[in-house]
């Protein structure tokens, strides 16, 4: 063929495959106010930065699939977030339900390893039914289909990995959330292993669908997602925001934004928030949103494991990560699932070289028989093996109680580059209400119970560590965001830069 035909030919080839599943199906999300890939991935990466590979893609099992199978169902290449390299992968449903085969797996994998030996994020917009059949059926099929990815499935393989679950979400979308550092799903959206017709019929019951993949289930039961939203344009919007708190790689730190107007005024509303009465609860949030930079606090899993907080903020324009105890759940006791919780956060700051700051207002770890059955004794262990793993710059703050073994999870004694606790800080191995009923035999109300409580309830005050240098300072509330400034300046220019070591690297996203 001639030139000219040859480049007509190319033409009309990339546009079959730009096609996706035709104007049909097109027209129908459009309808249900749902975006196609090309969309979402416009409202993702900064405008004119695409650049595409595989639009050629199809279907290399059946010749009469070729057709029906343009990009083979996944949009894949590079483009820029914030004038920042990225590797992307969008499903596009309307082809084939984004299912997974031969050919699209090699273009995701093949921007996978790009983004892991080029140092650069990747992102994954996950809306698919699972593998494809029949194309995996039979030895040849499983023989082309699984086990050729080289890709190694790292805790954080270097580089950031974001995913989205979005409307019909099964199979390598719900893989790739589950092995994602932040994973953002759509309300109404369904994520699970298998569609209900297939669990359906393996179980021999209707499944609902709620309650099998909803985003309910996953913010209060698995934690298996980071974010909810309540649109496409939202999930674009919150990996841009994520990403803006990460590195582009392990080997540099994260970015610094400029510092917002108003940033450290009004520091004197912590004692606004904070109660007098030792026994009375608060929301650790709000202390947050005042010691860090303003409207600047991600907060991740917010519905699971309640009674922790974790997430990024930015502390005068820098990215820091957040663990912190939340006295109004649960008088901010440590369940199994804040410890899940908490230790997956821990391992990704500590990953890409974010600051940790642990805020302390424990009474220690939930016990009984559901926590045991929920195997709190394993997770209160990695937790504590966690934060002793973490050489990231970390500053632990006593905001009130620190009692028990949490003390130590939450980065009490040495698991820290500085120490400090507020005036009103307890620490001690229990608290003091079941230490008098233990020690003295008594209980509130018995005679004699208020002073024994007093007397044991003077030895849990801070001033005895700050004695012995075993808490760094005592400092007021209002104080505490100039020493965290002052401290990580001093402790992010080390040898090491604020590079970690990342010991954790190997952890797993979701056990």
């Amino acid at each position: 063929m001639a030139h000219d035909a040859l480049l007509a030919e190319l033409e009309r080839r990339r546009a079959a495959g730009r096609a996706m599943g035709g104007p049909e199906k097109l027209a129908k999300r459009e309808e249900r106010g749902q975006l196609n890939a090309m969309e979402r991935l416009d409202a993702l990466v900064d405008k004119g930065s695409f650049i595409e590979l595989g639009v050629l893609g199809a279907s290399g099992i059946f010749d009469e699939d070729v057709s029906a199978t343009p990009r083979d169902g996944k949009i894949t290449g590079f483009a820029k977030i914030d004038g920042r390299d990225v590797g992307v992968v969008f499903n596009d449903f309307t082809t084939k339900g984004a299912s997974t085969s031969a050919t699209n797996s090699k273009k995701m994998g093949y921007v996978r390893r790009a983004c892991t030996e080029q140092g650069m994020p990747f992102v994954h917009i996950g809306e698919s039914t699972g593998a494809r059949l029949p194309d995996a059926m039979g030895s040849k099929g499983m023989g082309q289909l699984l086990g050729n990815d080289i890709t190694q499935f790292r805790r954080m393989r270097d580089t950031p990995w974001v995913a989205a679950a979005l409307d019909t979400s099964f199979g390598s979308s719900a893989w790739q959330c589950c092995c994602a550092d932040f994973a953002v799903m759509k309300k109404g959206s369904i994520m699970s292993v298998s569609s209900p017709r297939l669990v359906s019929m393996a179980i021999g019951e209707k499944v609902d669908l709620e309650e099998l993949g909803g985003w309910r289930l996953h913010a209060d039961q698995t934690g298996l997602i980071d974010h909810f939203v309540d649109t496409d344009e939202e999930a674009m919007a919150a990996i841009r925001r994520f990403l803006s708190y990460m590195p582009s790689h392990n080997g540099t730190l994260p970015p610094v934004a400029p510092v917002p107007e108003g940033a450290g005024e009004g520091q004197e509303r912590i004692l606004e928030v904070l109660p007098e009465k030792r026994t009375q609860v608060y929301n650790m949030k709000k202390i947050i949103e005042v010691i860090f930079d303003p409207d600047t606090f991600l907060e991740l899993k917010p519905r699971f494991g309640r009674s922790a907080v974790v997430g990024l903020a930015r502390l005068a324009g820098k990215a820091v990560g957040i663990i912190a105890n939340n006295p109004a759940v649960g008088g901010g006791a440590l369940s199994a699932d804040g410890c899940r919780k908490c230790v997956d956060f821990t391992v990704l700051c500590d990953s890409f070289n974010v600051p940790l700051v642990r805020m302390i207002d424990t009474p220690g770890f939930v016990v009984g028989t559901d926590a045991e059955r929920r195997g709190a004794p394993g997770h209160i262990m990695n937790f504590m093996n966690a934060t002793c793993l973490t050489t990231v710059p970390q500053v632990t703050v006593i905001a009130r109680k620190a009692y028990g073994r949490a003390y130590v999870a939450m980065g009490g004694g040495v698991h820290n580059d500085s120490i400090v606790a507020w005036p009103m800080a307890e620490v001690s191995f229990m608290d003091p209400v079941f230490a008098t009923n233990i020690v003295h035999n008594l209980s509130p109300g018995k005679e004699g119970f208020d002073e024994a409580l007093e007397h044991i309830q003077k030895d849990t005050e801070v001033w005895d560590m700050a004695r012995i240098f075993s808490a760094h300072d005592i400092i007021k509330p209002q104080e505490t965001r100039d020493y965290l400034i002052r401290m990580f300046d001093i402790h992010c220019r080390g040898r090491s830069g604020g590079i970690g070591q990342h010991l954790m690297r190997t952890w797993p996203t979701s056990y």
